[in-house]
């Protein structure tokens, strides 16, 4: 028997009023998406937050009796006691650090560290060291002299980011009691989003959402999380070093510690500063604490990752400046988790068609 097209089935009546609905649904869906656009940051960064914690939530809830709502607010507050107290005190200082970075360059008068005299002092290695320092710093005083004029159109962004850090602070605020909320319901959502996956992908709608899980809480546990922990750790540090622009280098080694760069990149030539600037216990203890820092992500991804993580690190990578460039601060977080999570689920649909493939073949 022949297939009838779609048209032959439907009068010129019920094609109109077709198109009249699916305009409809096409407008309310577009219109929806254009009243929560602003808040779309907000609402995956707590979504974030509440499938990376669920376990720490769950067995809070389990310690006070089955009490989900205590043990959301007691999280809640608890994280609003990270945000609100070192993480803004860094942040205050990252930004005064890019501001000022933004103005040398604007001014085109970036000033650099010249070699201490102090260095010459040190034995064996000291006169080499401060000649290598020496010979090194007026190459580069001299490159940045060539290159500073056009560097000047990097200050327009640099201070765009600076001036979105306090939204994106208070994005952070809202995000963490809007998870507080979601925490209580998170059997609810799961369901919710089993029955939406299964309508997608029916055979692999429970891997896929296991799937998602799992990515969502090793790249927000073991890369954003350590590389938090890390830069909060190395901003102290910087502090009690009073090393200078120490909001920045903080600033600079979460980044690092996201793209899984390592942080030793920025705490080495810290190190070498304090021993020039410091006396010996001082600098020997400063030593100690930031080789510890470096070594953080080290000691800690192995506990709080529950899988290995097979996301590379240019997917990782590009999450973080696509997410930046298009949410701000919070992008920086929220770019490379979702991005993984679209990366993973995207490899596990190839595997398996792959087998699937194979299995008929």
């Amino acid at each position: 028997m022949p297939v009838k097209s779609l048209r032959q089935l439907l009068t010129g009546e019920d094609v109109i009023q077709l198109v009249i609905r699916l305009g409809l649904l096409a407008l309310l869906i577009i219109w929806t998406f254009l009243i929560i656009r602003p808040f779309v940051p907000i609402l995956a960064w707590s979504g974030v937050l509440a499938v990376a914690f669920y376990p720490a939530f769950s067995w809070v809830a389990k310690i006070l009796g089955g009490r989900p709502k205590t043990a959301a607010a007691i999280l809640t507050l608890i994280t609003l006691g990270i945000v609100i107290g070192p993480a803004t005190w860094l942040g205050i200082s990252a930004v005064d650090g890019v501001r000022e970075l933004a103005h040398q360059l604007g001014t085109g008068d970036l000033v650099l560290q010249s070699a201490p005299d102090q260095l010459k002092s040190w034995p064996l290695v000291g006169p080499w060291l401060y000649e290598l320092w020496d010979q090194a710093y007026n190459n580069v005083q001299t490159a940045v002299r060539e290159v500073a004029p056009y560097l000047q159109p990097l200050a327009g962004p640099l201070l765009s980011l600076a001036g979105d850090a306090g939204v994106g602070t208070l994005q952070f605020l809202v995000s963490v009691f809007v998870a507080g909320f979601l925490f209580p319901h998170g059997p609810r959502l799961v369901a919710a989003g089993r029955g939406f996956l299964f309508r997608i992908v029916p055979e692999q709608s429970e891997h896929f959402l296991s799937l998602a899980g799992a990515t969502i809480r090793a790249v927000a546990q073991g890369v954003i999380g350590v590389a938090i922990v890390q830069a909060l750790l190395a901003g102290i540090g910087f502090k009690l070093a009073s090393v200078p622009s120490a909001g920045l280098l903080a600033f600079i080694v979460l980044l690092l510690s996201i793209v899984q760069i390592g942080a030793f990149l920025v705490l080495l030539p810290v190190i070498i500063w304090i021993w020039t600037a410091k006396d010996v216990t001082t600098a020997l203890l400063l030593t100690m604490f930031f080789v510890l820092v470096g070594f953080i992500d080290t000691m800690l991804k192995p506990l709080v990752m529950g899988r290995g993580l097979t996301t590379p690190t240019i997917v990782i990578f590009v999450g973080v400046i696509g997410g930046t460039l298009a949410h701000g601060i919070v992008g920086l977080f929220i770019g490379p988790i979702i991005l993984s999570v679209a990366w993973e689920m995207m490899m596990a649909w190839i595997r398996t068609e792959d087998r699937a493939e194979a299995g008929k073949g």
